[in-house]
């Protein structure tokens, strides 16, 4: 067996969380208990959007139960993590979630005047100088 980690992609994720397709679940459990696994953020956002946009689920519900894929997985991933509670307590979309998140190690550029003001210390566009 390989030692490096299992990734999951958005498909096997919602299989488990939706346990629609029990087998599939099945499956994704079972790789789960053998295989040491986790779940990048770019998968993460996509399942998120996939759960509320598609499947009408409610943002709290969506983050508890990517937590609780995240629990099983044995993922500590603390950025995203941070960035499900921020998109389960607000009306920002799960990459403005994970920029906020990440905003504690790195500075985040954005033009985006109510990310800008949540994060507290982007930088201002007008604060830098383009030129050609």
């Amino acid at each position: 067996m390989p030692n490096n980690k299992l990734v999951f992609d958005a498909n096997a994720i919602l299989r488990y969380i939706l346990d629609d397709i029990p087998e599939q679940a099945d499956i994704v459990e079972k790789i789960i208990n053998e295989r040491e696994s986790l779940a990048l953020p770019e998968v993460i956002a996509e399942t998120v959007y996939i759960l509320t946009k598609h499947y009408n689920i409610e943002r709290k519900e969506a983050v508890e139960n990517i937590i609780i894929f995240l629990n099983e997985t044995n993922d500590k991933n603390e950025i995203l993590r941070l960035a499900l509670k921020i998109f389960s307590e607000t009306n920002f979309d799960f990459v403005d979630c994970i920029l906020y998140a990440n905003s504690k190690q790195y500075d985040i550029f954005t033009f985006d005047k109510k990310l800008s003001g949540f994060i507290g210390r982007a930088f201002e566009s007008r604060q830098v100088h383009l030129t050609s």
